[in-house]
């Protein structure tokens, strides 16, 4: 899956990538060790940063905490270390730059930046649901952590769509699974992925599939009434769905109607959300 980094969000952060040239200008000296002025590391950082050359820039900002670790510029170069690494996809260390940068400076003004960073990289690693869903569950904890932490910022705005998507990708996940389960005769097995979308992603595109699946699946083990409940439950969220129609052409053909049971699982898991 390929995403990309929201437009408005990169506005707001130009106030913190286009900070002022301090005094001095970069030299072409050797790359080999040698203690450099502050001004003159920062600068070059921020030139590659400018040239498009974020791992370069990134080891720069890093050079600069190496070698002035108390100087001004060192707490404005880990964040931009960390910016940087991210603009270079090395998400790994762009988190453990952010990371960092919070438990240092918790109280920086652009410590909110640091957070969305750490979800933003989690988030653009997000993969197909044939594949492990570990990254999308510490992206969906690190959108929720931004949000929670800083709801009233541009960020927050940005990681709770994210949220959104998030979820209906785990969604899909415990659908692709329960519908293997289901092409294997695995009930059960099947049963309980469908009832985690119910329960655990209510808001998500994939519930009017998890209800039809579950009247399915119901009515292959012979248990009609968590069958029938199912379907009506569909059709009176969903009446226009083709899931809905599905379902009621099941039943039918069993001779049966979609009558939801009140002490359902199904009836109360959704009464929870409404």
């Amino acid at each position: 899956m390929q995403y990309h980094f929201n437009s408005s969000v990169g506005r707001a952060l130009s106030g913190l990538l286009l900070l002022i040239l301090v005094a001095g200008c970069s030299s072409n000296e050797p790359e080999a060790y040698v203690e450099r002025p502050v001004e003159e590391l920062y600068n070059q950082a921020l030139a590659d940063l400018n040239s498009e050359n974020y791992f370069e820039a990134a080891k720069g900002f890093d050079e600069v905490e190496r070698q002035h670790p108390y100087s001004v510029w060192s707490t404005k170069a880990q964040i931009m270390s960390a910016f940087a690494y991210y603009q270079s996809n090395e998400y790994d260390q762009a988190i453990l730059a952010a990371e960092r940068f919070i438990e240092l400076h918790p109280g920086n003004k652009d410590v909110a930046y640091a957070y969305y960073l750490v979800a933003i990289s989690y988030y653009e690693q997000i993969t197909g649901v044939e594949r492990d869903q570990k990254v999308t569950r510490q992206a969906l904890d690190a959108l929720q952590n931004l949000v929670r932490r800083f709801p009233n910022t541009e960020y927050a705005q940005d990681a709770r769509l994210k949220i959104d998507l998030t979820r209906d990708h785990l969604a899909g996940k415990e659908m692709a699974i329960g519908r293997y389960y289901l092409g294997q005769k695995y009930m059960i097995g099947a049963i309980n992925r469908f009832r985690i979308v119910v329960e655990q992603y209510q808001t998500t595109t994939h519930v009017p599939e998890a209800l039809h699946r579950l009247t399915e699946a119901y009515l292959t083990l012979g248990i009609t009434e968590e069958a029938q409940t199912a379907a009506a439950v569909l059709g009176y969220n969903f009446p226009g769905s083709e899931w809905y129609q599905d379902s009621y052409a099941l039943l039918d053909q069993n001779y049966l109607k979609p009558v939801a049971n009140e002490d359902s699982w199904i009836v109360k898991a959704w009464k929870s959300v409404f």
